[in-house]
Order: structure tokens, then C-alpha cells, then sequence
């Protein structure tokens, strides 16, 4: 009997304490070996984000709008630097068969006593410069007011107003084709840089005691060459 309690007595104390020698105690199963440098993919579930490498901060937006496009033009008739507020295009005519802007500008300074030539822009009829040439006076880089169209003592067509002549006598006869096709093009490349409307695009006439540019200047072949051109213009962008 006391063999057959001892025995029972081991058996309890085995139980208790567990079999810790060969790791067989219920509910503790022995550690996997794992290279902790082998890469094992993860399943990504929606709502899941992985970091797996630095993400690049995206691009610097330029937000700045566009600068507006404008017509085809000689960028000889850029203004640099800081420009006048101007409001009008006035159209004359020299109502001489020849001419340029090197003789008007010697009559302007030397005939009439101004500093300089008084226009803007001159368009040459094939005489003193080419037929339909563009010619950039001398006060236009410097965004000078112009000295061509004074009405009493108001000079609001002379501060704000864009000064161009056509050499010719209009009172005779109308500006050539190669004329025209010039004058169109600086008159739509002017109007859209300074944002000019149809209004105040006139004639020297229109606000002064003068038949300037001429009985025979063609206004409605202008207006319409320039609503042709800006049409193609607006197809264009």
C-alpha cells in the first residue's frame, strides 16, 4: 500500500510542475526558426496603406494665369519697360505724296519746333520708306505721349492716344494695298495689348477741325479687315 501511494504521489508532482525538460507541457507548441531577412509579402486589404518607401512630394504648380495670347506682330513694336495707359488709336495721313518718318521728323523738330516727331508709328507708301513698311518713331520705346492730335487744350489724344500716319494724300486717293495690310495688322496687335475697342479706333477728323486721314481713307475696308482678322485669330487659339 505505501509502494502504491508513492507512486500516485510522483505521478501528481509530474503534472503539476509539467515536463519542462522535453517542452511537452498542453498549449505551449515549440518557437519556428525564421530568418528575420527574408522578405514574405503582405496581403494589402482595402483601407491598408503600406509604407514601403518615402513617397516624392508631387510638382510645384505655376497657378499664375496665362499671359493673354496676342496677334502675330514685329516685336519691334514691344514697348519695353512700363507702358502708358493708352485709350485710342488715331489714324492720320501725311496729305503728301511722299515722305517717311526721317523727313517728318525733320519738319516736326525743324518747321514746326518739337522736340521730335510727333507720331507713333508711320506707314510708308514706297517713297521715303517701303510700301506698307511699319516705321517705329522715336517716342514709342519710351512710351512718350504723342504731338498729333491736340483738340483746343484738351490732350487727351495726344497723352493717351497711339499716333499712326499713312504717307499719302487721302484727299486724292486711298492708301495702297500693302498699306492697308500693314496698318491692319499693328492697329489688331495695339488694340489687343492695350485691350483699345472698336470705338475708340478714329480717324484724326473725328475729334479735330481736319478732313485727316482724307475724304478717301477707307474705313469700312479697315473695320473689316480687322473683324476678318480677328475672327482668324480667335479660330487660330
Amino acid at each position: 500500500m505505501r509502494r502504491w501511494i508513492l507512486a500516485v504521489a510522483a505521478v501528481l508532482a509530474l503534472a503539476s510542475v509539467g515536463c519542462t525538460g522535453s517542452r511537452m507541457v498542453l498549449g505551449t507548441p515549440p518557437p519556428v526558426a525564421r530568418d528575420a531577412f527574408t522578405y514574405r509579402p503582405i496581403e494589402c486589404r482595402p483601407g491598408r496603406v503600406l509604407a514601403t518607401a518615402p513617397v516624392e512630394p508631387p510638382p510645384k504648380l505655376d497657378l499664375k494665369p496665362p499671359a493673354p495670347a496676342l496677334p502675330d506682330h514685329d516685336p519691334a513694336w514691344e514697348a519695353n519697360g512700363a507702358s502708358r495707359p493708352w485709350r485710342w488709336i488715331v489714324i492720320h495721313h501725311s496729305a503728301t505724296e511722299k515722305g517717311g518718318a526721317a523727313a517728318f521728323d525733320d519738319f516736326h523738330r525743324n518747321g514746326r519746333r518739337w522736340d521730335e516727331l510727333g507720331y507713333h508709328f508711320v506707314i510708308g507708301n514706297g517713297t521715303g520708306s517701303g510700301d506698307g513698311e511699319v516705321e517705329v518713331g522715336s517716342r514709342w520705346p519710351k512710351q512718350k505721349h504723342g504731338a498729333h492730335c491736340r483738340v483746343g487744350d484738351n490732350e487727351e489724344y495726344n497723352y493717351f492716344g497711339i499716333g499712326i500716319c499713312l504717307v499719302g494724300n487721302f484727299d486724292r486717293s486711298s492708301p495702297s494695298e500693302a498699306q492697308m495690310a500693314s496698318l491692319c495688322r499693328l492697329v489688331e496687335y495695339l488694340a489687343a495689348r492695350y485691350r483699345i475697342d472698336g470705338a475708340h479706333l478714329i480717324g484724326h477728323g473725328a475729334v479735330g477741325d481736319t478732313r485727316c486721314p482724307g475724304r478717301c481713307f477707307p474705313f469700312d475696308r479697315l473695320f473689316a479687315r480687322l473683324h476678318a482678322a480677328r475672327q482668324g485669330f480667335a479660330i487660330a487659339r
